[in-house]
């Protein structure tokens, strides 16, 4: 770059920048004069292809760059071999040189002709003071995309649910309600008469100290008084619910809906502090909502046949598209979703054990993959499986895999798909006594060929669904405690895991494919799979039981002692492809992807994202390559 490359922008140059900066972020955030200094102080520099920028022996770093016009790529260390990263018009780089005030650790070049905004960085710190977006997007800038993402995806969907508040909501923010309560030794009538004259469902039940020891409804009086014939003297105590389920101001709506609908309760006692502040019910969640959990889970239960349920299905996925209008962020959109198709199935379950005279009391119905990890989207097949209790397992395998294959057909027929790879609890291998899932289990683990490794990162993602569910706890058990205790396994499931790339070319630019004029990204394959299965790989070494990819990476992040940043960055990077995912599928319709001509609700078309989804998507690959890379220095050493 020669001294006449580089100049102060003029007057005119100024107007015309201060357009096309507001359209990124964080400038969008800034306020105007901010944006002007950050101009006013910059100055704009050519460099032709191939024309180096930045390396490591230039030494501590003098200026944040802005790309204005073409391309940077940078490459350092492991991305000699696995490719580097590249910075496009609107990208802030190098982030973490300027706030560390240290040396680059990448060479970075220009890929075609670049236009860059050199600001020094004594006026970058003076401008962080006085700019809270800029210096938040700066600290937090992976972090920030992807809010800033998910509010664009909420405003776009804002005209389905204008009139919903979000389940987002802390329970803080809802109108409170003084909590009503009688002692433990309080006589029925007295507490009964409460209830009618305050026009309420329930009553709390408390200690001598305040400390809450029970609830009684409605629901336990038809029950358990009326029904029972007993006498209105009888103490509060004797007939109240207890323990009760609680939650604090700082859990959200969505929290407390998931709550009652897993429970088959209308009632949560809310505490502050240890001491009960207020009541939210099931009509306050309704009001929230057209289409709520608990109506959809009521529902499901009330369903008498598989045709009641096939109905059911399709307000699963109505509701999660409200609930993706609403801004709710993935992880709990994907809980609600399995949940709900939990609830399905469980329903399903019983209603087929009814017909066929099955004792639901000596099997359990396992789930696998996402459904096993409570992160299934929207369009999704069945990955499932049965645990059952038999002396003769040979002799009882018929009438079992009878059994599942009715189930399985039905929830095909219920909008989840037959498995193609044959995960099913109607395959002889997936319908196994406790005895024979713990050896097939060993085998892998102890013995196992290439096949059994993607078995193994399908099957140990393992939960229970229906029927007797302490059955699959030696399964789970066995999961954790013997899997990493085999380096051979564990190499094994990192090589087979290290297979499937992320897409980044060695610019570090995002590979996509020619998909009929589009270009598309696979973003389950080569996008949610990656983390996945580091999560599913590090949790095993670790002996970490849950089966969640987020809860995984929280607790591994702690295991492996990284900064809680890029524990953030794996949980952020994986939200935000499965947020992808979702949208891609609710504007497709859950059915109509599956059975589309190119067969995969996954492709995500990269020039059709907007300008934030693109970044945010290029920093999310990025992420999962370090993670790659990481997976690689600890086991193919």
């Amino acid at each position: 770059m020669s001294d006449s490359a580089s100049t102060a922008p003029s007057a005119s140059l100024l107007a015309n920048l201060r357009e096309e900066l507001v359209r990124y972020a964080p400038f969008a955030q800034m306020q105007l004069e901010h944006v002007e200094r950050f101009l006013a102080a910059a100055r704009q520099a050519y460099y032709a292809p191939g024309e180096q920028l930045l390396a490591p022996a230039d030494g501590v770093v003098e200026h944040l760059y802005l790309v204005r016009q073409g391309r940077v790529t940078g490459r350092r260390g492991l991305a000699e071999t696995a490719g580097g990263f590249q910075m496009e018009a609107g990208d802030l780089f190098p982030v973490g040189a300027v706030m560390g005030a240290r040396a680059v650790t990448a060479s970075y070049h220009a890929s075609e002709d670049t236009f860059c905004l050199l600001l020094p960085v004594a006026e970058l710190k003076s401008l962080i003071a006085d700019s809270a977006p800029l210096a938040d997007f700066l600290n937090r800038r992976v972090l920030r995309f992807l809010e800033l993402s998910r509010q664009a995806l909420q405003v776009a969907y804002a005209s389905q649910t204008l009139a919903e508040q979000s389940l987002e909501a802390p329970l803080a923010a809802l109108v409170r309600k003084a909590p009503i309560g009688v002692s433990a030794d309080t006589p029925l009538a007295q507490a009964l008469a409460l209830m009618h004259e305050r026009r309420i469902g329930s009553v709390l039940v408390f200690d001598e100290d305040d400390g809450l020891r029970g609830i009684l409804t409605r629901h336990d009086v038809l029950g358990r008084v009326t029904l029972a014939q007993l006498p209105l003297q009888t103490p509060v105590a004797q007939v109240m619910t207890s323990p009760v389920h609680s939650l604090t101001v700082d859990h959200s709506a969505h929290d407390a809906a998931l709550l009652m609908s897993r429970h088959g309760i209308r009632h949560v006692p809310v505490t502050e502090g240890g001491r009960v502040v207020s009541m939210v019910s099931e009509r306050d969640l309704f009001a929230m909502q057209r289409l709520s959990l608990k109506q959809v889970g009521t529902a499901i239960r009330a369903a008498r046949d598989v045709e009641m349920l096939r109905a059911v299905a399709q307000d699963i996925r109505r509701f999660a598209a409200n609930l993706l209008g609403q801004g709710v962020r993935a992880r709990q959109l994907t809980e609600l979703i399995s949940h709900l198709n939990d609830v399905l199935t469980e329903r399903l379950v019983q209603i087929v054990a009814e017909a066929r005279g099955i004792d639901l009391g000596r099997a359990c119905w396992l789930a696998f993959g996402s459904e096993g990890r409570s992160e299934q989207t929207i369009s999704t097949d069945q990955d499932n499986g049965l645990v059952f209790e038999s002396a003769d397992p040979a002799a009882e395998r018929p009438r079992w895999l009878a059994f599942a294959h009715e189930v399985n057909e039905a929830l095909d027929s219920c909008g989840y798909p037959l498995c193609r790879g044959n995960v099913m609890a109607s395959n002889p291998e997936c319908c196994l006594s406790v005895a024979e899932w713990r050896q097939r289990f060993g085998e892998w683990i102890e013995h196992g060929a290439p096949e059994d490794l993607l078995k193994a990162s399908i099957y140990f993602d393992l939960r229970p669904v229906a029927g007797r569910l302490e059955l699959a706890e030696p399964l789970v058990a066995m999961i954790s405690a013997e899997a990493g205790r085999v380096p051979r396994f564990m190499r094994q499931m990192a090589l087979n895991a290290l297979r499937n790339r992320a897409p980044l070319n060695w610019m570090g630019a995002i590979e996509t494919r020619d998909e009929g004029g589009r270009e598309v990204v696979d973003i389950k394959l080569r996008g949610t799979a990656l983390f996945v299965d580091a999560a599913r790989l590090y949790a095993l070494a670790h002996g970490v039981r849950a089966v969640g990819t987020r809860g995984r990476f929280e607790a591994i992040g702690r295991a492996l002692g990284v900064e809680p940043q890029e524990s953030e960055a794996w949980i952020g990077g994986f939200e935000f492809l499965q947020m992808l995912r979702l949208q891609v599928q609710i504007e497709r319709g859950s059915r109509e992807a599956v059975d589309a001509p190119d067969g995969n609700p996954n492709l995500v078309d990269v020039a059709a994202l907007n300008d934030i989804d693109r970044r945010v998507l290029k920093e999310s690959l990025r992420v999962a390559r370090r993670l790659q890379q990481r997976m690689e220095l600890d086991y193919q050493r």
